[in-house]
């Protein structure tokens, strides 16, 4: 019986399989697997820490999600493509209020990074420092 997103556990089973699944998809692979290269433990370690923060109210994530993605060579597809695997992902696994909580904030992080990039594409802005 699936349980609700509880504890570091839940949200590493989760991160673990929503990356799976990234890695091996025909849009969105190429992009993180060039961006990331032999970095994975790393990144699936703040990935961790940001949806510890997020969801169990954990403060272990420092940083800003953002300036890593705005120079990405993304656009809807690839956005819808990634809630389109999200979703699905913490569904499968998970049940209740921090599951509906972390799909719905991974959509207004989605809608959001989608704009921003738009907007950084649009008015030339070559770096975020």
């Amino acid at each position: 019986m699936k349980q609700d997103i509880l504890t570091i556990e839940d949200v590493k089973l989760f991160v673990n399989r929503f990356y799976d699944k990234i890695r091996t998809d025909k849009l969105l692979g190429p992009i993180f697997n060039e961006r990331i290269q032999d970095r994975w433990p790393e990144h699936l370690e703040k990935m961790y820490c940001f949806w510890q923060t997020v969801l169990l109210g954990e403060h272990t994530y420092f940083g800003s999600p953002f300036p890593p993605h705005a120079q990405l060579p993304v656009g809807h597809e690839h956005f819808a493509k990634w809630m389109e695997l999200f979703t699905p992902t913490v569904d499968e696994l998970f049940t209740g209020e921090k599951a509906a909580e972390a799909s719905w904030r991974a959509a207004k992080m989605a809608e959001l990074f989608e704009m921003k990039i738009e907007h950084y594409k649009k008015s030339g802005i070559k770096n975020l420092v």
